[in-house]
């Protein structure tokens, strides 16, 4: 059964999602159209193991469903208006300075 997430839940979700690039891309290719897995495995250039368990987590976090279609299944954005959302994200101007990473870069494995 699908519930709403609340606001925190959603941003949390959210950014749980963009921490990887892969899955950035896996969202920003579902923004420009659904697609079969095989099909963004080989645009991706990634193994389809390595996409299998990407698209899992982004189901997960509520970004991604999967609509069955024939004998295969197509992936999409849960939300048309997550496409938006992207490309505001993608837009905003971030206050960096270049020479730096955030604090936890080394030991955590971010940024």
């Amino acid at each position: 059964m699908l519930s709403l997430a609340t606001g925190l839940d959603a941003l949390t979700r959210f950014g749980r999602a963009l921490a990887d690039p892969i899955r950035c891309r896996i969202l920003l290719a579902l923004r420009e159209a659904p697609a079969h897995p095989s099909d963004l495995a080989d645009a991706l250039e990634i193994s389809r193991t390595r996409l299998s368990n990407h698209l899992a987590c982004l189901r997960d976090c509520g970004l991604v469903v999967a609509v069955p279609d024939g004998r295969r299944t197509r992936y999409e954005l849960a939300d048309e208006r997550l496409g938006h959302a992207l490309d505001v994200l993608r837009t905003a101007v971030l206050a960096v300075e270049a020479d730096k990473m955030c604090p936890d870069a080394e030991t955590k494995g971010c940024c």
